[in-house]
Order: C-alpha cells, then sequence, then structure tokens
C-alpha cells in the first residue's frame, strides 16, 4: 500500500488528489482509490496555505511514513468494522436519483464538498445510529460503506443550507416520490406535533406554548402531511407558539401548487385542526374534509342524536364479537369565524356526520374516569390545596381563595355527562356521498401518521437537538423528515407493507461486517426479516463470509 500525489489537468485547471495504490488480492491487481481530494487546491489557499501541492507532498511522506510503520502498532487506529444494512435506504435514493439536483445545487455554490455526500450521509447515520452531529461525523459516518472527503464544518455548512431552503428540498423529494412511486392526493392526512428544547430563553422560533408532553420549555411546531398511501409528501416547522390550525392550509396550499393539483383533496386531522375557518377554506378551494368532533362540546340537540341508540348498526368480528357500532346523518349545520379583517362571517354547510361507539374504548374511558373520581374523593377528604387536584379540578367545584384550603366538592353533573359519552366518536364531512364504513376506515388510517411523528421522536430520536442556529435545527428536522419518508417508501412500496418499521431498524442498526484480511465476516444474527430480505434481492446477505466484490455487489444494490 503507497501513496501518491495525483495531478489531474481539466480545461486549463490542475485538480488535486492523494491516491491510495494498493494490490486487491480478490482482482488478482494493483488498484487506485481516491484517499482524499481537493479540487484545485483553493481550500488549501483559503487556509493561509501557500503551496497546496508542496503542502500535499508532504502530506503523502507523511501517510506513507505511518502506513510503513503501522506494523509496530499493537491495537489497529481504525476499527475495520463496516455497516451495511442502509443498502436499502440507499437503493431507495438512488432510484429518487436526487444526486443530479444536489450536483446542479453544487455548481451555484463555492462549496468545496458534495451537497449529496452530506445528504445521503446523514440520511444514514441518523437511520443507523441516531446521535449528536459530532458523534455522527466521528462515529459513523467512518464506518459507511465509502470515505467522505468532507470535513466536520463542511458537514455544518452543508446541513445549515438544507436547513435554509427545507421547503425547497421538501418539494424536491415529494415530486421526486410522484415520478418514481406516484403519489395520492384525493386524501390528505394532516397533523402537528412539537419538539421542546431544553433552554431557558426562547428565541425567534423555539417559543413557549402547548406542549403534547406538557414541558413548559421552548417549542417547535411540525407540521406533517401524508397522502392516501401514508407517504409523507409535505413539511412545515413554525414556532412553538402559534396555532396549528392555519398550517393544514397552508401546506395544503403549497402543496397543490407545487405539483399542479387541480383536483380535490380531502384532507383528513383530527378534532385539534377542525375549526369553522379550516372548514370554510377547504370548500372555498373545492377541498373537501373529514374531521373528528369533540362529543363533549356538541349542542344538545347533535348530542341527544349522538346519545339515541335508533340507527346504530353493529359491525362483528369473526367471533361475532361487537366492534363497533355506527350510524350516519345528513343535514346543514351553522359555521362562524373571524376573518384576518375583523369580520365576522357566517355560513352553511350540507355535511355528513358519522357517530360510533366502541365498547373498549368505552371501558377504557370510563376507569379513566373512575381513577379519577377516587382520587377527587380523597383530596377532598385531606381538604388539599386546589393546585394538588390537577387533572381532577375538572370534576370540581371549588369555594376559597386560590393556595388556601378551599371547600371542595365534586361536580355529579359533569361526572355523569362525561360517563354517558365514554366510546362514542363523532366523524364530521364534507363527503355525504361516502359510505359511512369507508369514512370509518379512512379516519382511523390516521394512527399512521402519528406513527409517523413516533419514528421521528422514537427510532430517530429527533430530540435532543444539539444545536442552536436556526439553520441547522431546521437542517436536522429536514433529515428526519427525509429519513422517515424513506422508511416509508421502503416499508409501503418496496415490501408491499407487510413489515413493521421495527423490523426495517433493527435490520438497518443490526446488519454490519468486521473486515479480517480481504474478507467481510457477517455479524448480524439469522431472522426471518433477513431470510426475507435475502430472497427478495438475490444478494449475498446470508452469508457468513463474503470478499470484497460481493461487499460491493451489496452496497451497490438497485431495486
Amino acid at each position: 500500500m503507497a501513496y501518491f500525489l495525483k495531478k489531474n489537468k481539466k480545461k486549463d485547471k490542475v485538480y488535486l488528489s492523494i491516491v491510495n495504490s494498493f494490490y486487491d488480492s480478490s482482482r488478482r491487481q494493483t488498484v487506485h482509490e481516491t484517499f482524499a481530494s481537493y479540487g484545485t487546491g483553493q481550500s488549501l489557499i483559503d487556509q493561509g496555505i501557500l503551496d497546496p501541492v508542496e503542502f500535499l507532498e508532504e502530506e503523502v511522506k507523511r501517510l506513507n511514513f505511518e502506513n510503513n510503520n503501522k506494523s509496530s502498532l499493537e491495537i489497529s487506529d481504525v476499527a475495520p468494522f463496516k455497516f451495511a444494512g442502509h443498502f436499502l435506504l440507499k437503493s431507495i435514493l438512488d432510484k429518487l436519483d436526487i444526486r443530479p439536483i444536489m450536483n446542479v445545487y453544487d455548481m451555484t455554490r463555492n462549496f468545496h464538498f458534495k451537497l449529496y455526500d452530506v445528504l445521503s450521509a446523514l440520511i444514514f447515520a441518523r437511520c443507523i445510529r441516531p446521535c449528536s452531529k459530532f458523534k455522527t461525523y466521528f462515529e459513523v459516518i467512518p464506518y459507511l460503506e465509502k470515505e467522505y472527503s468532507f470535513s466536520y464544518d463542511q458537514l455544518l455548512e452543508g446541513l445549515a443550507y438544507f436547513g435554509d431552503n427545507y421547503e425547497k428540498i421538501t418539494e424536491i423529494f415529494t415530486k421526486l416520490t410522484k415520478e418514481k412511486y406516484g403519489i395520492d392526493t384525493h386524501i390528505g392526512y394532516f397533523d402537528c406535533t412539537n419538539f421542546y428544547f431544553e433552554i431557558d430563553k426562547e428565541d425567534d422560533d423555539r417559543r413557549k406554548g402547548p406542549s403534547k408532553e406538557n414541558r413548559s420549555e421552548p417549542l417547535l411546531g411540525m407540521g406533517l402531511l401524508l397522502d392516501a398511501n401514508q407517504i409523507p409528501i409535505g413539511l412545515k416547522l413554525f414556532p412553538g407558539n402559534e396555532s396549528e390550525k392555519p398550517k393544514i392550509r397552508e401546506i395544503i396550499d403549497e402543496l397543490k401548487t407545487q405539483n399542479e393539483i387541480e383536483g380535490k383533496i380531502v384532507q383528513v386531522a383530527d378534532k385539534g385542526l377542525n375549526c369553522a375557518r379550516n372548514i370554510y377554506e377547504a370548500r372555498s378551494n373545492k377541498d373537501g374534509y373529514i374531521f373528528s368532533k369533540s362529543c363533549k362540546q356538541l349542542p344538545d340537540v347533535e348530542k341527544t342524536w349522538l346519545l339515541l341508540d335508533n340507527d346504530y348498526i353493529d359491525i362483528k368480528d369473526a367471533n361475532n364479537n361487537t366492534l363497533y357500532k355506527i350510524k350516519e346523518c345528513i343535514d346543514s349545520f351553522p359555521y362562524t369565524f373571524i376573518d384576518d379583517n375583523g369580520q365576522k362571517i357566517t355560513f352553511h354547510v350540507t355535511e355528513k356526520r358519522v357517530a360510533t361507539f366502541n365498547p373498549s374504548l368505552a371501558k377504557k374511558q370510563l376507569l379513566e374516569i373512575q381513577r379519577l373520581e377516587n382520587k377527587a374523593h380523597e383530596l377532598c377528604l385531606s381538604r388539599a390545596k386546589k393546585e394538588e387536584y390537577g387533572e381532577c379540578s375538572k370534576y370540581m367545584i371549588f369555594k376559597g381563595k386560590d393556595g388556601s384550603k378551599v371547600n371542595a366538592i365534586i361536580n355529579q353533573k359533569k361526572l355523569d355527562e362525561d360517563k354517558k359519552l365514554c366510546g362514542y366518536n363523532l366523524l364530521v364531512t364534507s363527503e355525504i356521498k361516502a359510505d359511512k364504513n369507508e369514512i370509518y376506515h379512512v379516519y382511523h388510517s390516521l394512527w399512521r401518521i402519528e406513527e409517523s411523528f413516533r419514528i421521528m421522536k422514537s427510532e430517530l430520536d429527533a430530540r435532543p437537538v444539539y444545536l442552536k442556529l436556526k439553520s441547522t435545527i431546521y437542517g436536522h428536522f429536514l433529515i428526519c423528515y427525509l429519513s422517515t419518508l424513506i422508511i416509508r417508501l421502503l416499508q409501503i412500496y418496496e415490501l408491499k407493507d407487510e413489515d413493521s418499521y421495527q423490523d426495517i431498524f433493527k435490520f438497518i442498526r443490526e446488519y454490519h461486517y468486521v473486515l479480517v484480511g480481504n474478507k467481510y465476516i457477517n455479524m448480524a444474527t439469522r431472522s426471518d426479516f433477513i431470510t426475507k430480505i435475502a430472497k427478495k434481492t438475490k444478494l449475498p446477505i446470508m452469508n457468513a463470509m463474503i470478499n470484497q466484490k460481493q461487499y460491493e455487489k451489496i452496497m451497490s444494490y438497485k431495486l
């Protein structure tokens, strides 16, 4: 093995690189491999190195000296370890063909690294071992299938670029997904979440607001849109103190404009996004909607209809047990909201209401109310302070000053009302011609978007975020979004939605090799998932030992 400085002249410019020359026993010939590329050497000049050629010649001497004397080392400086499970993710990225687009952006920026290299390395590393960007650079990226030539500072520079342009990059991936896999926008699933930051002081984007995890720290909000097949097709990041309700309008409007969608999108969201303004905007844009509605806030007439047993149809399982009951009605309903100019807008909409009753859900909710009721009785007997009641306070009537011991009685009327509504749910939709069971199943597919958030928060460890700048923070969440998108494409389209995302992540993280001599030793444990992938790809991933050529075949697999 020997290093040398290669000078490649193109169009009156000299491009410099350090090349490693070594004998490959599997091919029985000497091969050359780029160790590091320096372009024209301008990056070295920018660092104050006046003669890049002389500097790199000295670097070559140092590398050869270390190589000739490495036999004196008792332990290797670099672990002979290679991740390999991400070859499936790599094949998805290759199929989307994002590299040429990133190369165009390289040409318009004075970067001394490849944007695609940073993007792909961050996605692979996030899926393999989520950690800080510092650890990612030094503890994960060096053990991917190739040697990357960007520095840690350049990784952060690329991440900041992604963050500043996250909407543009999201749009590009959506369009490439549409081109390669197709997207179905006749239904769009939408939901929001937020991520808390363990900081005290707010800034422009990390603002204090209602937290999904009941935290008091500053938050950053995220809105996510899925198509009918539960593929992520839209992302919006916003300050944590802003309302989530306008975000559904913003993302869907942007999506329709970007993808030239003239048809109807049926928006599916939970009751947190059900408001008169969103319904008005959907109707104005000739879109539809399926929202859930809080049963506790229904007018008395609608609440009476919901609780009446009339017209409910039992939906049973194979053992004749009731899964849920369902009924529907169509009527005209009034809505009112205040627009951006402070004007009161009142309108009427013909909607279908689909009511359901789930016995299992009723049992669960009744137990929770009973728990709160028991706790409230105990606190009353001990004459606890008002702040000690916590969640029980919604079922209490207090008499006395805050902070003092108070006279408190249980609000039995509210308890009885909430118990009556246990197990009931109400769906509101503009799709009056749709079958009630279809509406029910479409709405209950909303769990897939919650699962996507769970992938980001649990599998990809979207937080804690070890970054301070808005650009790099947004870049971090873009990488989490793109990782989720690629996992979903793999799971739903390539694997036909037959495997859980947990199985996919387990394979990606556990499938790796250890290099011994010129052979790769497979360190993964046999599983049904690996057997399935081996059969599907016809790759030697079940082999206990492979050579360099086989390893390269695995890592260059094309879907």
